[in-house]
Order: C-alpha cells, then sequence, then structure tokens
C-alpha cells in the first residue's frame, strides 16, 4: 500500500506538451514565432463581440453552443446537429481518446505527427504507434501496415504539424478504405484555413459518407489562440459519445461569442490567408540554400533544416534569430534536433528571418 495516491502508469509515461518559448533565457520579451499564431491578430468583429459580451460575465454559457454550432455550419455547409465544439481541438482529442481507447489499445499516427496524440492516447490507457513517414510527409502504405486488431483510432493531423506536408484526398479516401470499420479515423484540419494545395480536402466530404470519420478544427491559428475553441464534424452516434463525455458548460460564453463572429467575418480569414500565402512561399524561397533546406508547407509556418557543421546548426540558426529579437520553435521534441519550425509573422518578422538567416547561410 501506498503512503499517497498513485496516478494510473499510462499517465506517468506522459511526456508532458512543451509549448514554444516566448521568452530569451534573459526574460527578454521575444517576437514569437513559435506557436503559429495569427499575425494579424484577431478578426476586429471577433473583438467587438468579445468586449460586447462583458455584461454576461455572471450567467452560465449556452451549453449547447448553438449560435456557435449554426455559425459554423451556415459558413461551411454543414449540418450543426453534427457538429460538436469544445475548449480547443485538444479538449475534443482528448475525449475522444477517452472514448474510444482503453488499455490494451492502439493509436495510430504518423512519425512526425502532433505531439497530443500520444498524450491523449496514454491518458486513455492506450499505446500510441508511430508509421514512418517518407520525406517527412506520412505514408500510407506504412500507416496501413501498422494496422493491428488493437488499432482503434489513427490520428492524422492534414496538413500536418510540424512538417507542413499533407495529403491529398485520392491518399485520404485511400487510407480510409483500407481501414476496418470500427477503427475511428480522425483528420486533425487544425491548418485548413491556410491551404492552397488544389488536391486537398479537410475532411467534410469523406464524413459525410462515411460512420467511423471526424474531422477536427480550430479557432486557434485564426487569432483567437487564447480562448480555447475547437469544433469538430462528425458522424451523430460520435457526437452522441462526445456529448456525453464532455462537460456541461465546456466552452465559456465570451469564446463562444468571440468565435462565432471570427467564423462569420470571412473577409479577415481571407486577408489572413493572403498574408500567410505572400509570406511562406517568399520564405521557403529565398530560405533555400546549399547550408540548409526549407520545407514547402500548407499551414502557416515553415520547418527549415539545418546541417551539422559548425556554425550553421539548428542551435545556431536560433542563437541567431533570438539575438535579433525572435524566437522560433526547436524540434528536439519531435524527433527533428536539426530542424527549426518558423511560424509566419509580419512582413517585417519575416524579412528579418530571411536576412538573418541568408546572411548565416553566406558567412564563410
Amino acid at each position: 500500500m501506498s503512503d499517497k495516491p498513485i496516478a494510473h502508469r499510462s499517465i506517468m509515461d506522459i511526456a508532458a506538451y512543451m509549448p514554444g518559448k516566448s521568452k530569451s533565457p534573459s526574460g527578454q520579451a521575444l517576437a514569437k514565432l513559435s506557436a503559429n499564431e495569427s499575425p494579424l491578430g484577431a478578426s476586429p468583429k471577433a473583438i467587438e463581440a468579445y468586449r460586447n459580451y462583458a455584461t454576461h460575465l455572471a450567467e452560465y454559457p449556452d451549453g449547447g453552443a448553438t449560435a456557435l454550432r449554426e455559425a459554423i455550419g451556415a459558413v461551411h455547409g454543414l449540418d450543426p446537429a453534427r457538429i460538436g465544439v469544445g475548449a480547443g481541438s485538444d479538449e475534443i482529442l482528448h475525449l475522444l481518446a477517452q472514448a474510444y481507447v482503453g488499455p490494451g489499445d492502439e493509436t495510430l499516427m504518423s512519425q512526425y505527427g502532433f505531439l497530443v496524440y500520444p498524450i491523449v492516447t496514454n491518458a486513455a490507457g492506450g499505446t500510441c504507434v508511430k508509421a514512418p513517414e517518407k520525406d517527412l510527409k506520412a505514408d500510407v502504405d506504412a500507416l496501413l501496415d501498422a494496422v493491428t486488431e488493437k488499432t482503434k483510432i489513427v490520428f492524422l493531423a492534414n496538413p500536418n504539424n510540424p512538417t507542413g506536408s499533407y495529403l491529398g484526398e485520392d491518399q485520404i479516401d485511400r487510407l480510409h478504405q483500407g481501414l476496418r470499420p470500427d477503427i475511428l479515423l480522425v483528420l486533425d484540419a487544425a491548418y485548413a484555413e491556410y491551404v492552397n494545395a488544389p488536391d486537398y480536402e479537410a475532411g467534410i466530404n469523406l464524413v459525410n459518407r462515411a460512420d467511423n470519420v471526424v474531422m477536427t478544427r480550430t479557432f486557434s491559428k485564426i487569432g483567437l489562440a487564447n480562448l480555447r475553441v475547437g469544433w469538430f464534424y462528425g458522424p451523430a452516434h460520435i457526437l452522441d459519445v462526445y456529448n456525453r463525455l464532455r462537460g456541461p458548460f465546456n466552452v465559456n460564453g465570451i469564446a463562444q461569442a468571440a468565435a462565432t463572429a471570427a467564423v462569420q467575418d470571412e473577409a479577415f480569414t481571407a486577408e489572413l490567408k493572403a498574408h500567410n500565402s505572400k509570406m511562406r512561399d517568399e520564405l521557403v524561397e529565398r530560405l533555400q540554400s546549399n547550408r540548409f533546406k526549407t520545407y514547402p508547407s500548407q499551414c502557416n509556418f515553415v520547418l527549415t533544416e539545418f546541417g551539422d557543421e559548425a556554425g550553421f546548426t539548428a542551435a545556431d540558426a536560433f542563437n541567431l534569430l533570438m539575438e535579433k529579437g525572435l524566437i522560433v520553435r526547436e524540434m528536439h521534441s519531435y524527433g527533428l534536433p536539426n530542424c527549426l519550425r518558423i511560424s509566419i509573422g509580419t512582413e517585417a518578422q519575416m524579412k528579418l528571418v530571411i536576412q538573418t538567416l541568408q546572411e548565416m547561410s553566406d558567412h564563410g
């Protein structure tokens, strides 16, 4: 018998998620290009809705998030009855794992997929299996080869954080066709608003014709990261399970109000996408060199790989950027120690990134 409460072993096996840094070791505030936040801030209409909600702070929020679900449905052409909301898409991922995974079960993800997937799996008592990628891109054949009788959920970030790569609709369909009907396919489309690829589809079409697929989304990348609002679209039977598990008021009212205004402000979302596309494409083009490689991206960040030569490593680049007042994301926790993930920021910030890394590449 223990002399104190002991958590389940699977919980203690979790490697806690470490967010990107926002300050230098000395505590100096830096321009944060480490968290994939909106470089244009929040929608002005969302800010106005947030302020206007202040007179309702003593009231419980709408437990069904009715206005928000209806707004999402109207903008995306979806049935609000098949939309669920959560305190960020992280809560949705946690509750889906809790509902469908238990001790002895497995979930499956790609090698460099989002680090929250192992966390939610372990929290549910299961084991998360990683399928190898090809050229930092999810491999459908490898994922299918890794499926076992223990597999309960396949998590696929599409496009993927931290690599920025994606699978086209045909590849997603092929993945789904290779899965048993009792396996839940979770298409995590957190960065869907930023995708330009013509063969990409966030998952709506597949959800509409399948009983074992959900698409998750977030407001964090389009200006509301602080409010923690996520949503998903799925079959009615999965919504029923989710609503039994979630807290009765899991998304607060002020977040619902701001998110409702944000999803309706399609002009702001379009402006954000245009800015991101311009800066992202310029970053990828300008940072290519024989000393390091910047990968194409469909997200609001790029992944840059550095070499092992002293003076030209990822650590060297990280420190140089910090000296310029910019902080980016180190990739050790993802198993990519030679890489940095650089979030798209303002035009001035991107010019400084390009200048700093070009000077580093040209040195010597």
